[in-house]
């Protein structure tokens, strides 16, 4: 108490003589005033810090520290850019709760990216400092990407179909940084401003946004417990001419829903009567709880699938690499985007992936992802059907880090996310994965953030917003 007293005493000294003095006058030193207030110079330099935040004092190493020049508040007009610039692409509201909020406080269930002890942080260290140390720090990787990288996504999706007749090699593959900036070059690359692209409603924010980006027009369709019906592809794609159709077959963000087999095997009898790519978003590859992801391009030997794979949620959220794959003319043209776009990405980057990935360490590392997730998963459903009603949980996801709920169709998700953000709960309302007018209600919980302990107490915050609205 008495630490904070003297803090205090000493910042409000400084801005009176900061208040006192004209602009350029400068301040005693770190060295009286450790002596005056009998505190030490690290306490000094974080008062005078705050001060220089606060646009007050200007600090000049080796000089002291002055009193700042009032900064000029101008009224500049930008009225002009508006004629300039034309409708804009994307909204306001383009990036989604997940990206946008930053609530520290709070506990954060918003968020798509897992808590750090889920992820092989170990591993990523380690991985990182080899590659720094290696030729991957000063060398230009090849514009598609380390090969040792391609070929790793190619056999691991091999790997994981049933069927090999698709053979997948390293050449399908382009390494891209993450895949939200792959996807806005598919849609450059297969299609031209003012065509149509179907989408799954609900479906990823992003990828909405990309399309918006773009100058595509989105059509939506339901999608059901699982997967959009096939009639609906196809009489979506005959009216409006589209031929690139958005899903996410395995985990769907949000609801966390899978394609069956036959459901995959008839959607994809639709793309391929209808000359239609679908590009598969496999965001939550290796967040499978009660069921392991199938790429639906294992069922594809056309080039009617174009991939997405991202390391970025599951490795790490600072080594941002991912892969597309693709065949055909389809390739060449995505290939084409992306180096204009990127030229080449992260040699370091690429090379710590490989690293990961391929030590002894990765699968064991996702077979304890397997039992957290499961565990965080089954305790937040618990507390969900426990506090809001069993019906609230639209269903119990089989992979994903997700939860969907559904509320009376008169709940503003918007308000409701407002008043829990302001009890110290973060959540996304649902409006953001809707390509159109949402059909209900609807709210994400994400459980792989931090602090699951706290999931009890979350949903009751949830509970008491709900009561009030």
């Amino acid at each position: 108490m008495q630490n904070d007293s003297t803090n205090q005493r000493l910042e409000q000294h400084l801005r009176r003589l900061v208040d006192s003095s004209s602009a350029g006058t400068r301040l005693p030193t770190t060295r009286s005033l450790v002596t005056e207030f009998a505190v030490s110079p690290v306490t000094v330099q974080r008062v005078v810090q705050r001060l220089a935040q606060a646009g007050l004092v200007e600090t000049r190493p080796g000089t002291g520290t002055f009193v700042a020049r009032p900064r000029l508040l101008a009224r500049s007009d930008f009225s002009w850019q508006t004629t300039a610039l034309g409708p804009a692409r994307n909204s306001s509201t383009a990036v989604g709760t997940a990206m946008a909020l930053n609530a520290p406080d709070a506990i954060a269930m918003h968020s798509g990216y897992p808590a750090e002890e889920l992820l092989p942080t170990r591993l990523v260290r380690s991985a990182l400092t080899r590659a720094a140390r290696g030729s991957s720090a000063v060398d230009r990787p090849p514009v598609a990407g380390l090969g040792a990288l391609r070929a790793w996504f190619a056999n691991d999706l091999n790997a994981a179909a049933e069927d090999r007749s698709s053979g997948i090699s390293a050449d399908d593959v382009i390494i891209v940084p993450g895949t939200q900036s792959a996807l806005t070059s598919i849609f450059r690359a297969l299609a031209q401003p003012g065509d149509a692209v179907v989408m799954e409603s609900p479906t990823y924010w992003g990828a909405i946004a990309a399309a918006h980006q773009a100058g595509l027009v989105i059509v939506p369709i339901a999608r059901g417990a699982a997967a959009p019906t096939a009639e609906a592809l196809d009489k979506a794609l005959a009216a409006s001419g589209a031929r690139l159709f958005y899903a996410q077959p395995n985990f769907a963000n949000p609801t966390g829903a899978l394609w069956s087999a036959e459901q995959t095997r008839a959607l994809l009898d639709v793309a391929r009567a209808r000359n239609a790519f679908v590009i598969d978003d496999d965001w939550a590859h290796d967040f499978g709880i009660d069921a392991d992801a199938r790429p639906i391009i294992a069922d594809d030997t056309d080039g009617h699938v174009v991939y997405l794979r991202s390391l970025t949620k599951s490795v790490s959220s600072s080594l941002r690499v991912g892969a597309v794959v693709a065949r055909g003319p389809a390739l060449a043209r995505i290939q084409v985007d992306r180096t204009v776009t990127d030229l080449y990405i992260s040699g370091t980057l690429q090379a710590a992936a490989v690293d990961v990935v391929t030590d002894p360490g990765w699968r064991s590392h996702l077979v304890r992802l397997r039992s957290q997730l499961r565990q965080r998963r089954d305790t937040l459903a618990h507390a969900v059907g426990s506090q809001l009603g069993a019906d609230t949980l639209t269903s119990l996801p089989k992979g994903g880090l997700n939860l969907w709920l559904r509320f009376d169709d008169r709940v503003d998700a918007g308000a409701l996310a407002a008043r829990c953000l302001a009890a110290g709960l973060a959540v996304a309302p649902g409006t953001e994965w809707f390509p159109t007018e949402p059909p209900g209600s609807f709210l994400r919980l994400n459980f792989s953030g931090p602090r699951p302990e706290r999931f009890d107490e979350a949903v009751g915050i949830l509970a008491a917003a709900l009561a009030a609205s």
